[in-house]
């Protein structure tokens, strides 16, 4: 994220120069594509090897790899020694296929040529007002990736990667503990619900999505040890949320929504849940003013990509506000999401 501040303190002779290195952000998120395609972090978890040694290890050019190396070592995410030896740095290690926080999957999705396509629509977007994606592929990006299930298995692992990457930072800054069945309300394949009810061995959990994710998450539930208590429901939230429970989450559903639709599944949510339950949103709000944040950019994602939007603190009060709801608060995480409490009015 850039630092405003430390941008409106650089001297007039050095603002160019500055600007400029912002434009060249192309170069950076290929570099980092290109290091994640290649497995160069997983490569490297054992301690530092050369760019030559590196070179041979994937089949590509040493000199190009050890300029590109050369490069992503400047900004940290790796650091060169003597001889042309690169090791592992802190950031670095989010590369790696299997680690906490791991970034590797969304690095690719966010170099990958389809994917860059649809980020050279933004103009056509802003002057529109359309998303991008339709305009590049000629349909929306859910049956797009029907017919490229391998892209689609990477967006999905990036998607529970990021999921997992956030869940230590919800679980630090909300307590789910009070609620004896949780449902959520398009829980992909569950990685979210399975970590609550890991943390609360007494609570019951209803994970509800499309049919074929939701047996998609059989699975992944047993896995994680927790299938006895957790009922797996399929359906479409557009139409319908299970009833059942008396906190009800919603996580990064709303910001993929136009507020029509996303009025549509609060409603249903609110149809569903008890007289004393909650409703608990997980969304990047969009905070005030000039204010660094991921949101929005995040926004601007969505924007290519979708109908929906992030949304300011006051927008999310309004549209919980006309499906029932009151927002009872909102609570900042560590993470690049927060948590909206909403009770029935």
């Amino acid at each position: 994220m850039f630092n405003t501040e430390a941008i409106n303190q650089t001297s007039q002779l050095r603002l160019p120069e500055t600007l400029l290195q912002m434009s060249n952000g192309t170069f950076v998120t290929q570099s980092i594509y290109v290091a994640a395609k290649l497995g160069i972090a997983d490569l490297l978890k054992d301690g530092a090897k050369s760019s030559d040694e590196l070179a041979n290890l994937t089949s590509v050019d040493a000199q190009s790899l050890y300029r590109m190396l050369r490069a992503l070592s400047s900004i940290g995410i790796f650091a060169e020694s003597n001889n042309r030896q690169f090791q592992l740095t802190r950031l670095g290690e989010c590369l790696q296929t299997d680690t906490p926080g791991s970034m590797r999957a969304f690095a690719i999705i966010l170099g990958e040529p389809w994917f860059w396509q649809v980020c050279g629509s933004l103009l056509n977007s802003v002057k529109t007002g359309k998303n991008a994606f339709e305009n590049v592929f000629g349909m929306e990006p859910f049956p797009y990736l029907v017919q490229h299930p391998e892209r689609a298995q990477i967006l999905s692992e990036a998607i529970n990667a990021f999921t997992l990457s956030i869940i230590p930072a919800l679980l630090a800054s909300y307590d789910f503990s009070a609620s004896g069945k949780i449902v959520d309300v398009g829980g992909g394949q569950g990685t979210l619900i399975a970590e609550i009810l890991k943390a609360n061995p007494t609570m019951k959990g209803i994970l509800f999505d499309q049919l074929t994710v939701a047996q998609g998450a059989k699975h992944f539930i047993e896995a994680k040890g927790v299938a006895e208590r957790c009922e797996i429901v399929g359906g479409n939230f557009l139409e319908f949320v299970p009833s059942g429970g008396d906190a009800y989450i919603l996580k990064h559903i709303l910001h993929t929504c136009d507020d029509e639709s996303a009025l549509t599944i609060l409603k249903n949510c609110h149809q569903a849940i008890a007289e004393n339950g909650k409703l608990i949103v997980f969304e990047a709000v969009i905070p005030p003013a000039n204010k660094p944040s991921l949101s929005k950019w995040f926004d601007l994602h969505i924007l290519l990509m979708g109908d929906g939007r992030e949304r300011t603190e006051s927008e999310y009060r309004e549209l919980l506000a006309a499906a029932g709801f009151t927002v009872r608060k909102v609570v900042a995480t560590q993470a690049p999401v927060d948590v909206i409490e909403a009770v029935k009015i």
